[in-house]
């Protein structure tokens, strides 16, 4: 009978559109549901670099205009900046200044002197080793090429009235590798780069004595910090 009754007072509260509805779930306000950590989304970095440097040339056309051979090599320091993107997907971008410093390539009698502005356009690729990736923290390595050019300023010592200080510019290409530590905001990296350059010279013109070094190499151990804007 109660059930007859039950499924009656179903229908007629249908039938004059009383809605029908269970009981609400009570609601804690404790429980908090906490976001969903998408990690690296692509952003915009800035950086700040220096270096310790060695320089070697494969060629030296000197003051005999024959090919003679350079003694030893130079060393020097790199100060550089700049700015990049990352992509979220390993792929990272920027475009760097350097201002380079190298002293003491000879020929057994003149010393080169070189001071020269470097900006490269670099593509990297990401490797995270712990953590969680991009932005995520811990360890990871990375590998890049660069491609632009130099500008720089050449003088030799001792004073030779026949060598005259020079300036030009060059072509320029890099190779880079190393590793980092990504803590969020912030990833240092401690790596290798190689910069190529085809030629330096004083482009000195008779009376005056040119020379030219050609296929130059200058190694450096570089030390660079990021900053990401999130």
């Amino acid at each position: 009978m109660r059930i007859l009754l039950s499924v009656l007072l179903v229908v007629l509260m249908a039938l004059t559109g009383v809605p029908v509805r269970a009981a609400d779930l009570p609601y804690d306000p404790s429980i908090e549901v906490p976001p969903v950590d998408y990690g690296l989304q692509g952003g915009f970095y800035l950086r700040g670099s220096g270096a310790l440097n060695v320089l070697w040339t494969q060629e030296h056309r000197g003051t005999c205009g024959c090919i003679e051979p350079a003694t030893g090599a130079g060393y020097g320091y790199s100060l550089g900046a700049g700015f990049g993107y990352e992509t979220g997907t390993g792929l990272r971008f920027d475009g760097t200044v350097d201002y380079l410093s190298n002293d003491g390539l000879t020929d057994g009698t003149n010393t080169l002197h070189l001071r020269s502005a470097v900006g490269l356009a670099n593509a990297y690729y990401d490797i995270p080793l712990s953590g969680g990736g991009a932005a995520g923290g811990g360890f990871g390595a990375y590998v890049g090429a660069g491609v632009g050019a130099a500008w720089y300023h050449v003088n030799t010592t001792p004073a030779n009235a026949l060598l005259p200080d020079g300036s030009g510019w060059t072509p320029a290409a890099a190779a880079m590798a190393g590793v980092t530590y990504d803590a969020g905001s912030w990833v240092a990296d401690l790596g290798y780069r190689l910069i190529y350059m085809p030629k330096i010279s004083n482009y000195a013109t008779p009376p005056n004595t040119p020379y030219y070094l050609n296929d130059n190499t200058v190694s450096e151990v570089r030390g660079t910090v990021r900053y990401r804007f999130q």
